[in-house]
């Protein structure tokens, strides 16, 4: 055995002796962290990616340990003490280790939402994974310091089988009723919250539906900008929109869009349309969560001040007289298309 042990230790210091100094002096647990929180970040953010079920996943075991475990890294360098309670002042258990990882997590990601509300970037996905992101990083940095300053043989390091038979051991062998207890409690939140995240990814809470529409004009470096639309025509002139629908009703769905000019009157806060004419109409299918772009060339037909270029969104297809009052949603513009001279 002994022969067995020191060839296994030597090609070991072999496959060491390859790394460079920096990677062979960076812990191996904080690596896998530093590793992990940049899986998390490529599962939320790279386009192949962030629509499988594999985000969720990864996202779920990020949020509910990884924080924790970087922050008890940081506060608890030194390795862990005996379940027995023979350890020295400042060091905690291989369980308590753990235990300590899951509460933390659980505490620090709320905190951090609340932090968000109250910054210009607000609470969604990209703030969020962001702020767990650099806090992480900040927490491991602590941590690389600390063990640094301690003897080599003083730093934590991951004991895989000493965690295994001492957790075994407090679990199922306890001390005492109150570690017993303490343990039964620890046990429970973890898998309540395991199987919070897991009925939140299974049952996901149906949000509101509904359909975005918009227009889009061109902007001064060839971008697209809800701004500086056309308004002002000439007769027979074109100018370039972009119309722009996004699909959230949570199912496929076909849609038309009719555009009309109008000539219209505005007596005492009532709009009465004199005259109207077609110009356009056209029809896509969108399944949910799918954006629809059409650049639409505008020819006004008609000549006046003041007239309404109004787009009718239906879903399925349009009525026998679209109008603003029966459309789905309704976008307009006020333009001056000018007489011949």
């Amino acid at each position: 055995m002994d022969g067995t042990d020191g060839a296994a230790a030597r090609r070991e210091r072999q496959w060491s002796s390859l790394l460079p100094s920096w990677v062979r002096r960076f812990p191996a647990d904080l690596a896998a962290v530093v590793s992990f929180t940049l899986l998390t970040l490529g599962s939320v953010f790279l386009p192949f990616v962030r629509g499988t079920p594999l985000r969720v996943v990864v996202a779920a075991a990020f949020v509910l340990f990884v924080p924790g475990y970087a922050f008890v890294a940081a506060l608890f360098p030194a390795a862990d003490g005996r379940a027995d309670g023979e350890h020295d002042e400042g060091r905690i258990t291989s369980l308590e280790r753990i235990a300590l990882s899951f509460g933390l997590s659980v505490a620090v990601v709320p905190l951090v939402v609340l932090a968000l509300e109250v910054t210009p970037w607000g609470v969604a996905l990209v703030p969020i994974v962001a702020s767990l992101a650099l806090l992480v990083f900040g927490f491991v940095a602590i941590a690389v310091r600390r063990r640094a300053e301690l003897a080599p043989d003083d730093r934590f390091s991951v004991p895989w089988r000493e965690w295994l038979s001492s957790a075994r051991g407090e679990l199922f062998d306890p001390d005492s009723r109150t570690d017993a207890a303490v343990n039964a409690l620890l046990a429970v939140s973890v898998i309540l919250a395991a199987g919070s995240v897991g009925y939140a990814v299974a049952v996901p809470k149906p949000g509101e539906s509904f359909s975005e529409f918009y227009l889009l004009a061109e902007g001064p470096e060839g971008e697209l900008v809800a701004d500086d639309y056309p308004t002002e025509f000439r007769p027979g002139e074109r100018r370039s929109l972009v119309v722009g629908i996004e699909n959230h009703e949570r199912e496929s769905v076909e849609y038309t869009v009719v555009v009309q000019l109008q000539d219209v009157a505005v007596q005492n806060n009532t709009t009465r349309v004199l005259e109207r004419e077609e110009i356009r109409r056209f029809q896509t299918r969108l399944g949910h969560n799918e954006t629809w772009l059409r650049n639409y060339s505008v020819r006004p037909t008609m000549t006046g001040d003041r007239l309404r270029l109004v787009f009718l969104l239906y879903e399925g297809d349009a009525p026998g007289n679209p109008a603003v009052g029966n459309a789905h949603r309704e976008l307009h513009l006020w333009v001056n298309v000018s007489r011949p001279s």
